[in-house]
């Protein structure tokens, strides 16, 4: 369906997509200029022109393929698992190549690399909502592509300039990308009815993707008796939630109100006091670890 370029529906539809793009092109953006941060300036410049190149190269390319890969069972699962890892990287201190020995052309070639995965998982929101403004206007559809690369550009720019001078800014980054991964599989169809049927499911995955996700910056910004926390918080979580996946497998009970046999209080002791002794081993290994470290260093 085409309008004329000059119609009120076909001005409002534009206007909605540069909204659209302005919301979530910046993510895009985001990525970019994390990633480049590290680098020399030359080669930020070849990173943020390479990587809002894939941006539109990926999102050209689904604009036609999209509707088939949302068909793919998981497909969206894999998607946000994949921008955990791609935030996981962005905030860990030993990334990027800042005072390491790694050779410009790796380092340039990694962050590329890093971009086109995060253009390919994060343009799918970006293509579903231009398709849906556009009203299968193709005239619009390529519009909204064109209007999103100054906006690519221009924010990368500014991500980089942000994080020079306030690095938590990169922390920031991160939770954008740990919410974007959460919204994605929050919208996985194949989970959907287990959702449904978990009102504490999808606050459980909210709280781990961020805690995986985040872990790497606290990691380094914590103080050292603290950071065994970056390690248990999200174990603690996955055991919460594996229990929520076990119920719906052997179908026996979790919410400690409706317990109503004695397997069911078996369960909810396990459920809420077996991650005890995990965590105090760990404690102890990692106690006997930071031991012999500080033994050998003296």
């Amino acid at each position: 369906m085409e309008m004329d370029i000059l119609s009120g529906t076909f001005l409002s539809a534009l206007l909605v997509i540069v909204l659209i793009d302005l919301v979530l092109a910046g993510d895009n953006a985001l990525v970019i200029g994390l990633v480049a941060r590290h680098l020399p300036k030359d080669r930020q410049r070849k990173v943020i022109f390479w990587g809002t190149f894939a941006a539109i190269a990926v999102r050209a390319a689904m604009a036609i393929g999209v509707v088939w890969l949302l068909k793919i069972p998981g497909f969206l699962v894999i998607g946000g698992l994949a921008l955990v890892w791609i935030a996981r990287k962005l905030l860990d201190p030993q990334e990027g190549g800042g005072g390491h020995d790694v050779a410009a052309a790796q380092t340039m070639a990694g962050a590329i690399r890093t971009v086109v995965i995060a253009d390919a998982v994060m343009g799918i929101d970006n293509v579903l909502a231009i398709g849906g403004a556009a009203h299968g206007s193709m005239l619009l559809i390529v519009l909204g592509l064109l209007i999103s690369v100054p906006i690519i550009v221009w924010g990368s720019q500014l991500v980089i300039k942000l994080v020079e001078r306030w690095p938590a800014v990169v922390l920031l980054g991160g939770a954008v990308l740990a919410w974007t991964a959460y919204g994605m599989i929050a919208q996985e169809k194949l989970l959907q009815p287990w959702f449904a049927a978990h009102g504490t499911a999808k606050p459980i995955l909210a709280t781990l993707i961020f805690a995986v996700a985040l872990a790497p910056w606290y990691a380094t910004h914590l103080r050292p008796k603290h950071r065994p926390l970056t390690v248990l918080l999200p174990g603690l979580l996955l055991w919460l939630l594996a229990f929520e996946v076990a119920e719906e497998v052997w179908h026996f009970e979790v919410d400690y109100l409706e317990a109503s046999s004695l397997r069911d209080y078996a369960i909810q002791a396990l459920r809420w006091f077996g991650w005890l002794p995990l965590a105090l081993a760990y404690l102890a290994w990692r106690g006997r670890g930071t031991a012999a470290t500080a033994a050998a260093q003296r």
